[in-house]
């Protein structure tokens, strides 16, 4: 039952502080035309929406999780998940690296 930890967190239309906070401006940009994409997240990541509508339904679970454009969205590490893409997205990105932990 460890899937049900597995929550995606989404901030509606954070400030530009903390937008500017994390540096969102300097993260690389990813983007996906509408469709169905099955995805694993191997570590927690981070995004903000420039453009897009999202359903994620994560798997095993009755639930789905909607976000787009102008939300700040954490994604955890382990989540397997079916994006269903109605609005094609833009995003910049950040992924936690497990490394920052050692030492």
């Amino acid at each position: 039952m460890a899937e049900n930890n597995l929550r995606i967190v989404v901030e509606r239309n954070p400030s530009e502080s903390k937008l500017s906070e994390l540096n969102i401006k300097c993260w690389p940009k990813w983007g996906c035309s509408p469709g169905k994409y099955q995805l694993k997240f191997d570590a927690e990541e981070t995004c903000y929406l420039l453009r897009g509508k999202v359903k994620v339904y994560p798997k095993g679970s009755p639930e789905s999780v909607e976000f787009g454009a102008g939300d700040l969205v954490v994604i955890p590490k382990g989540l397997s998940c079916t994006w269903d893409v109605s609005v094609a997205v833009d995003k910049y990105y950040k992924f936690e690296s497990s490394s920052s932990s050692s030492q």
